[in-house]
C-alpha cells in the first residue's frame, strides 16, 4: 500500500468521471498510455482490479475494490489540496504567530502592529500572552517583547530606548526638570521589584536618593491613579508615560529628571536558531517600523 501514489488517485477519480481512459488522459493531459499505466501500478499496490475494462464504446466500471479505493482516494486528495492550501497562504504571511509583551508595549506598539499585520494578512491569527518576569519564556513564543538584555539561547533585536520620567501632581515640583536629590526622601508610588524597577532604585542610591516607597503596583493604570490622589510622584518610562496619555491630564505634569536614569531598553526576541514564519518576520519588520515612529513623538 506504501506504492499509492497522490497521482494514480488523481488519474483514478479522472477515469470514474470520464468513463473512459482516454477521455481521463485529455483531461490531465497525458496519452492515453500513461493513464493506463498509472491506472496498471494502482491495480498492483492494491492488490486487485480497481476497474472493469468492457472494450469498445462502453464505458469502463469502477469494481468494489476500485470503489473502496476511490472514495478513500478522494478524502486524500481533498486533504492533500487542503495542505497545499494552507502551505500557500502561510508562505504569503498568513497562519499564526504567538507574541509575548507587557502592559507599555501593548499600550503603545502592538496595537499598530497588529492593525498593519491584520491589514496585510486578514486571515493570520495573531495570539498574545502579557506576563511581568523577570525570566522571560522564549522558547514558548514565536516572539517576545521585553525590557532587558538576556542571555542565553536567545537572538534579540533592539527596538528602542525607553527613557525614565518623573510624573508628580501638578504644583508639586516647579515647571522644567527636577534635579534628583528633589526625591530624596519624597513620597513615591513604584513599580514591585521586578523587571527594570531594581535597576532605577539602585541608580538613585549611588547618588544618595533614597525616596519613600509609600505603595507598589504593577499596573500602569494603578500607578498613575495614585499619582493623581496624590500620594507621591513616579518614575515611569516614556512609553508607560505615552500610553497613559499624561500630557491631556491638567492634573499632572511631566518632568525630565537631571540627571537622567539610565534609560529602559525595549527589546524583540526569539529563540536563538528558529526558522521563522513569514509571518513572523513580517512581524518583526513591522514592530522596528513601529517603534522608530513612537521614538520620534514629542515627549511634551
Amino acid at each position: 500500500m506504501s506504492d499509492i501514489e497522490l497521482r494514480h488517485l488523481v488519474t483514478m477519480a479522472a477515469v470514474t468521471d470520464e468513463g473512459s481512459f482516454g477521455r481521463a488522459a485529455a483531461r490531465l493531459g497525458y496519452t492515453q498510455s500513461t493513464v493506463s499505466q498509472q491506472i496498471a501500478a494502482l491495480e498492483k499496490a492494491v492488490g486487485g482490479a480497481v476497474f472493469d475494462r468492457p472494450g469498445g464504446p462502453k464505458p469502463v466500471r469502477i469494481t468494489p475494490l476500485g470503489a473502496v479505493v476511490l472514495a478513500e482516494g478522494r478524502d486524500l486528495l481533498a486533504r492533500a489540496e487542503a495542505m497545499a492550501d494552507t502551505i500557500d497562504r502561510f508562505k504569503a504571511g498568513d497562519g499564526r504567530v504567538d507574541i509575548g509583551t507587557f502592559q507599555s508595549v501593548s499600550n503603545m506598539i502592538l496595537p499598530l502592529l497588529v492593525r498593519r499585520l491584520r491589514a496585510e494578512h486578514p486571515g493570520c491569527d495573531i495570539r498574545l500572552s502579557e506576563e511581568e518576569t523577570d525570566q522571560p519564556r522564549v522558547g514558548e513564543l514565536d516572539l517576545m517583547f521585553f525590557d532587558g538584555r538576556v542571555d542565553g539561547d536567545v537572538e534579540h533585536r533592539k527596538l528602542l530606548d525607553d527613557p525614565y520620567l518623573l510624573v508628580a501632581r501638578r504644583g508639586t515640583f516647579p515647571a522644567g526638570p527636577v534635579r534628583r536629590e528633589r526625591l530624596d526622601g519624597a513620597p513615591m508610588v513604584a513599580y514591585p521589584e521586578v523587571c527594570d524597577q531594581p535597576r532605577i532604585e539602585r541608580a538613585l542610591a549611588l547618588g544618595g536618593v533614597r525616596p519613600r516607597i509609600v505603595f507598589r503596583t504593577a499596573g500602569n493604570d494603578a500607578v498613575l491613579s495614585m499619582v493623581r490622589a496624590g500620594l507621591g510622584s513616579a518614575l515611569l518610562p516614556r512609553l508607560a508615560v505615552h500610553g497613559g496619555d499624561v500630557r491631556s491630564d491638567e492634573s499632572l505634569r511631566i518632568h525630565e529628571l537631571r540627571p537622567s536614569l539610565p534609560v529602559r531598553e525595549v527589546f524583540l526576541l526569539w529563540q536563538a536558531g528558529r526558522t521563522q514564519s513569514p509571518l513572523a518576520a513580517r512581524a518583526i519588520e513591522i514592530a522596528v517600523d513601529v517603534a522608530a515612529e513612537i521614538a520620534g513623538r514629542p515627549d511634551s
